[in-house]
């Protein structure tokens, strides 16, 4: 995508059709007339006023999503070169616009989210949700070949994500031991590359926690996923501190086979555990296991584990995520 551009995306289903629709640059014939607002909901504040006194007390506030309205220019001036050519393609786009923001192919399924993708400043951020309102004004320059439309994008929270997604993989059998060359000569030298980090660790960038989605591979008994505990670096002379992270443990009273998979996808648009990406596994995590809700990553160093028993060694299992932002 370029600089300044926003996608709409989504599946088609059966008869419906997706939508890979582009705007936001004069390129695109569908150019933004003000800046994007961004809009967040009302949350739910959980106060609870105190008995009998003056005040209240601040309870579990939740918050809301935000929603993104674009006023945008739909110019087809440029495709014709006589008035009633120019009506006719600028009668189209705006039709093109209304289908792809219609979103059936996406709306009629539950829990299903569409994709908006944008790059500003040199970044590409993606927001999940659907398109909601697209009404184009009356205007008596639709004939001239333009008219403003104004459209709605409702996120699932308040976030943007990096449009790339992450991946590390885990085995569970460690990489092979270097060992020393022959003939020994005074320096002795190691062969191999030196490990600059180890197995699991990887950097969660972002401004906010994250959601990993977690899969094993088999042949293994008893998969788990462990985010090992970050201590809290201390001041100099301070006795150490709650940890920075405390980590969690998520595992799965089942066995795999070699060629079999088990997905734990926790992101509040799927929140599924499938086995070989059909069957309902999620009653076969185990009760010390968390809540998907509160599997997150923190931003930072994170130190992936996997467990499990696998005679062969070659079980793995790969964590994906995004790293998510506050804005773009």
């Amino acid at each position: 995508m370029l600089e300044g551009e926003w996608n709409l995306s989504y599946g088609p289903d059966g008869v419906l059709p997706g939508a890979n629709f582009t705007f936001g640059t004069f390129a695109s014939g569908y150019y933004l007339l003000e800046p994007v607002e961004f809009k967040e909901t009302d949350g739910d504040a959980g106060d609870v006023a105190l008995p009998r006194e003056d005040g209240q007390r601040f309870g579990q506030d939740t918050r809301g999503q935000a929603t993104l309205t674009f006023e945008v220019g739909v110019d087809s001036v440029d495709q014709a070169s006589t008035l009633l050519a120019r009506h006719g393609a600028n009668l189209a786009s705006v039709s093109a616009m209304k289908e792809a923001w219609d979103g059936e192919a996406v709306r009629r399924r539950f829990g299903v989210p569409a994709v908006l993708r944008t790059v500003q400043g040199g970044r590409a951020r993606r927001f999940y949700g659907r398109p909601r309102r697209c009404e184009p004004a009356s205007s008596r320059l639709t004939r001239q070949g333009y008219t403003p439309v104004i459209a709605t994008f409702t996120c699932l929270d308040t976030l943007s994500y990096d449009d790339v997604e992450n991946v590390t993989r885990v085995d569970m059998a460690p990489p092979p031991h270097r060992g020393l060359v022959g003939p020994l000569k005074d320096p002795l030298s190691m062969t191999g590359e030196g490990a600059t980090k180890t197995p699991g660790e990887v950097t969660v960038a972002g401004t906010k926690p994250t959601w990993p989605v977690i899969t094993f591979y088999g042949p293994i008994s008893q998969p788990g996923c462990e985010l090992v505990a970050r201590p809290r670096i201390p001041a100099s002379g301070t006795r150490p501190e709650v940890p920075a992270h405390p980590g969690w443990k998520v595992a799965l009273n089942l066995s795999l086979s070699a060629g079999e998979r088990v997905v734990i996808d926790p992101r509040p648009w799927v929140r599924t555990v499938l086995r070989n990406g059909g069957s309902n596994a999620a009653g076969l995590l185990t009760r010390t296991s968390p809540r998907l809700k509160d599997l997150r990553l923190p931003t930072g160093r994170n130190d992936f584990i996997l467990r499990g028993r696998d005679s062969t060694g070659q079980s793995y299992m790969t964590v994906s995520w995004r790293d998510a932002y506050a804005w773009l």
